[in-house]
């Protein structure tokens, strides 16, 4: 990362917290650095980034401020919805600079669709970026206009997903967590709001841009780009805590035997740490190099992936937790950096999708947003 951009990153991030949202320097940042663009591809004006280099930018961020590092996670994330939007669509929402898409994972409204679109009212929860996004994407049950339920093919009520802009949902404050403050995570609500038809679209199906990697299955995509903000965040704790407890031991706390004892303890978790990123990368890149050579990934490679990422996310709280109880009150003072890192890694980990350490029976896609 640039030292410019490390500079203003942690200068901003406490501040980030104190207004429950990222700052204007830091959204600006991701402006100019086309962070909520990851995904877009460059027929839309984005930079055409690709998965295995965006993992490891989120995890860069993620070892800076984990606030920030989440809501690009999330709204870049969410942004991947590009290769399967209507074209002529994407590419007016793309136009916009500040184009920011928010989400949620859960299926709370109901789309009744008619003859040139749909109406669309329901509640949404946990939407990463609200305050400063443009686009919010929803799921909703398909209706009849007589109020029965739209069925697909299995006879189960037909779920899609729906594009909204910002001016037609209503921002329902309610992410009242003590970590990951400055997401600003609020729901957001539409009241029979009229769509056309190119609002609606489905993941993973129709892909609509000729660019790699949107064949790659979102729940695989999402365990990923959690994980490696759980991995960023527990590497800055780690770096932190080594500071904090080198500052008790400076006022002659501990015997040697003791800070002999601590040293051990770091280094035993920063390996644990460093060895599950390392088979995190190189089970995710040989999936992902999978893909490419043949265009499907099988199902035992997926699972891999799911594993590496829960193990990946939970050796990171551990690390974190086990080096805790050594850094002295300032790690439970709210007011630092370390105390912050510690909640923003622990709300994070609270994540639906990283509950399991093994993904043995893996529940149905959630498009990344905490549950």
């Amino acid at each position: 990362m640039k030292e410019h951009i490390t500079h203003l990153i942690e200068t901003y991030a406490p501040l980030s917290e104190n207004r429950k949202m990222l700052h204007p320097a830091l959204l600006e940042l991701a402006y100019e650095e086309g962070w909520f663009k990851l995904f877009v591809p460059v027929a839309y004006g984005g930079p055409g980034k690709l998965l295995p280099e965006i993992l490891r930018l989120e995890e860069s961020l993620a070892a800076l401020d984990g606030s920030l590092a989440w809501t690009v996670t999330l709204c870049s994330g969410a942004g991947w919805f590009a290769g399967f939007l209507d074209p002529t669509l994407a590419q007016t929402l793309f136009s916009d600079r500040k184009v920011c898409f928010a989400g949620s994972g859960e299926v709370g409204g109901i789309a009744v669709k008619h003859s040139n679109g749909y109406t669309i009212s329901g509640t949404w929860r946990y939407a990463s970026g609200a305050m400063h996004a443009t686009v919010f994407t929803a799921n909703c049950q398909l209706q009849h206009p007589n109020g029965t339920s739209i069925l697909d093919s299995n006879g189960a009520p037909q779920v899609l997903s729906f594009i909204l802009k910002k001016e037609e949902v209503t921002i329902i404050p309610g992410w009242s967590y003590f970590g990951l403050i400055a997401t600003g995570s609020h729901a957001f609500e539409a009241k029979a709001v009229q769509v056309p038809l190119n609002r609606e679209f489905k993941i993973n199906e129709h892909i609509q841009v000729n660019s790699p990697g949107f064949n790659y299955p979102f729940l695989q995509l999402a365990e990923t780009t959690l994980a490696v903000n759980s991995a960023g965040m527990a590497a800055h704790f780690i770096r932190l805590a080594a500071i904090a407890f080198r500052e008790r031991t400076g006022r002659k706390s501990y015997t040697s035997r003791q800070v002999d004892f601590f040293d051990h303890t770091l280094a035993e978790n920063e390996h644990a740490l460093q060895t599950r990123r390392t088979i995190f990368y190189e089970t995710f890149d040989q999936s992902w190099q999978t893909l490419l050579n043949s265009g499907h990934i099988p199902e035992e490679q997926l699972t891999a992936v799911s594993d590496a990422s829960r193990k990946l996310a939970h050796t990171s709280r551990k690390a974190a937790d086990a080096l805790f109880p050594y850094c002295g009150l300032e790690a439970a003072r709210s007011e630092t950096t370390i105390n912050r890192v510690w909640r923003d890694l622990h709300t994070a980990s609270q994540h639906s999708l990283l509950t399991f350490e093994v993904n043995a029976s893996p529940p149905a896609p959630d498009p990344m947003h905490v549950s």
